[in-house]
């Protein structure tokens, strides 16, 4: 506890500033269009929640980054309990249902609600590195890869058994993608996978997903499903006029035709690209785009900087998951993928995703101030390593 506390006082000085820097102002820019995309309902309570959320993300991106990740990683088994757990609290009263997904906890005491699934994508990347790291060695091994398959099916698959919420459940998905390629699994063990879900595909289509999902899917392809956009393609319709109207340059912040009448669905939070596109054009989203892109990279930068093997994959993992975050708002958004409700990182109105996602990046600026072990505990065998050996130097 002491070292923690001297680490939180370094933290100015250690932590990562460039990383912080690109979060605030990326989550400032996203606060200007909430209130622009809110201000027919009254933008007030929304730019405050979402400031609290900012401040308190804020706060948490500092004590994050004041762990060291190899003591979370030690008690992996707590963090697989801690997710279990809290997912299983959807089942409780608290659960509400929010768009047919039971993604959402309401509690009486809280001004606002609270999404499990987003700070479980957290201990989700320290889980899936940690089981990496205690097969580093051989993690191409079979014991390896089943390990972190049950993990992934552990976390994913109760995500979507308890919420239906396919999107979060794939976002756990791409962080095992991204953290397997960049801790070393063997190029057969993503042919065997991938031909096991094209195996999989026809049995998923017809008995695990719901009609209103396969029609999500199906509308990308065929026009002749829904051509007036009354139903699977009103959202993807809306979308795009909102995300062409604007041009180049804008119809002006604050005056944009469809997101100042409130025409555009969810435009603060899923489709809140799409208002950008209208008030601040195609410039506007290159804006938010280069953004998202220049925190991804400097996630990438820190992972790959540091010698350690165990917080290199922490690093892609939370790259991983921004990036198929931000690449599914915006096809969603551009008419291009299914819509899965996924919030647009550090734009999109909410305070469960804010305060994930700025202790996400805590993560990655523990690393960038920690890049390794001290040197006094590189001869010691860490309890999560197994029967496995470090081979760090």
């Amino acid at each position: 506890m002491r070292q923690f506390f001297s680490e939180l006082r370094n933290f100015f000085r250690r932590g990562d500033m460039v990383l912080l820097f690109l979060c605030v102002g990326t989550s400032a820019f996203g606060c200007l269009m909430i209130a622009s995309a809110t201000n027919y309902m009254g933008y007030v309570r929304y730019v405050a929640v979402q400031i609290f959320a900012i401040v308190a993300g804020i706060i948490a991106y500092a004590v994050v980054s004041s762990i060291d990740i190899r003591s979370l990683a030690e008690r992996r088994g707590l963090l697989v309990v801690f997710n279990t757990v809290l997912l299983l609290t959807l089942l409780t009263p608290y659960g509400v249902d929010v768009n047919g997904n039971r993604s959402w906890l309401s509690f009486p005491f809280l001004p606002f609600n609270i999404q499990p699934a987003e700070f479980c994508k957290i201990t989700y990347v320290i889980i899936m590195a940690s089981v990496m790291n205690t097969y580093q060695d051989r993690v191409s091994s079979l014991r390896s890869i089943f390990m972190m398959c049950f993990h992934l099916l552990l976390a994913a698959g109760l995500n979507l058994a308890v919420s239906s919420d396919a999107g979060v459940s794939l976002i756990f998905v791409f962080i095992f993608l991204v953290a397997a390629f960049a801790g070393g699994v063997k190029l057969i063990w993503f042919l065997l996978g991938g031909g096991a879900i094209v195996a999989a595909v026809p049995f998923i289509w017809t008995y695990v997903m719901k009609e209103y999902q396969r029609r999500r899917i199906l509308v990308l392809f065929d026009p002749s499903i829904d051509p007036l956009g009354l139903n699977e393609r009103y959202q993807m319709l809306h979308s795009q006029r909102s995300l062409n109207g604007g041009g180049m340059t804008g119809q002006g912040l604050f005056n944009g035709h469809r997101t100042q009448s409130g025409a555009l669905f969810a435009q603060h939070t899923d489709f809140i690209f799409s208002a950008i596109g209208e008030e601040m054009g195609y410039l506007g989203c290159v804006l938010v785009i280069v953004m998202l892109v220049l925190i991804i990279i400097r996630c990438i930068h820190v992972g790959t900087r540091s010698p350690d093997y165990l917080r290199k994959l922490v690093c892609f993992g939370v790259a991983g998951a921004l990036i198929f975050q931000t690449l599914s708002n915006v096809g969603m958004c551009m008419g291009i993928t299914p819509v899965i409700g996924l919030t647009l990182p550090f734009i999109s109105y909410g305070g469960s995703s804010i305060l994930s996602m700025f202790m996400m990046m805590g993560l990655v600026s523990g690393v960038h101030a920690r890049p390794t072990r001290p040197v006094h505990e590189r001869y010691i065998h860490a309890p999560l390593s197994g029967r496995a050996a470090y081979n760090e130097d």
